[in-house]
């Protein structure tokens, strides 16, 4: 952990440290280095889930993230995911476990149904990022994604609403039937008082106006 944390010191920027924007709770430490050099320096060895757990619980900006890269998604079951579930705190850590880790999980279905119910955004965020991007998505994941937007309120509710879009349209890209199942589904909200469930139809009525299947 100390060599991999004097990697990432010697990559930091104060500058574009203090530039970043992110919801939810700061960091302890932020050396402000890129998200593609974390990614590097995080793959440049091998996975090893108990070493990644222990990065986890820093609280550096950069050893979180390296932890998304290094842990072993084989082993993130339910049990363990909610091993993770508390140190999802912000946006950029959401976005990077959906994108390093979640999508790749074995067991992602259950962690989905489990997240998607959760009282905290940040899991509800990153539970639609990782199904955008999972092999595993199925219109059964539909319901209970726009049970989610319905729900959302306050400051995070707009990141809610981009995780939506992002999910309804990995799955409206499918196949003809689930684009139909979609763009049904989202009907409704045309004239709802709700404005992120706008957001969410006309943002999805456009990216899947063109969408072209195989004949």
């Amino acid at each position: 952990m100390v060599a991999l944390l004097a990697r990432m010191r010697r990559e930091r920027n104060g500058a574009v440290a203090d530039a970043m924007r992110y919801y939810g709770t700061s960091y302890g430490l932020n050396y402000g280095v890129s998200l593609p050099t974390v990614r590097q320096i995080a793959r440049s060895g091998d996975r090893d889930h108990t070493f990644a757990r222990l990065l986890w619980m820093q609280e550096v900006r950069e050893l979180k993230l390296a932890a998304l890269h290094i842990a072993e998604p084989e082993r993130l079951t339910l049990e363990e995911a909610s091993q993770w579930a508390a140190g999802l705190v912000n946006s950029e850590l959401a976005e990077e476990a959906a994108f390093a880790l979640l999508c790749r999980a074995p067991h992602f279905p259950a962690i989905f149904a489990a997240w998607t119910k959760a009282e905290t955004p940040f899991l509800a965020y990153a539970a639609l990022l990782g199904g955008a991007r999972s092999p595993q998505l199925t219109v059964q994941w539909l319901p209970p994604t726009l049970e989610i937007v319905h729900r959302a309120t306050g400051k995070t509710a707009r990141l809610i609403a981009q995780g939506t879009v992002a999910l309804l349209e990995a799955l409206g890209r499918q196949n003809v039937t689930s684009r139909q199942a979609v763009l049904s589904a989202i009907g409704p909200f045309e004239s709802s008082g709700n404005p992120k469930e706008r957001f969410v139809r006309e943002e999805l009525l456009w990216r899947l106006s063109e969408t072209d299947f195989p004949q």
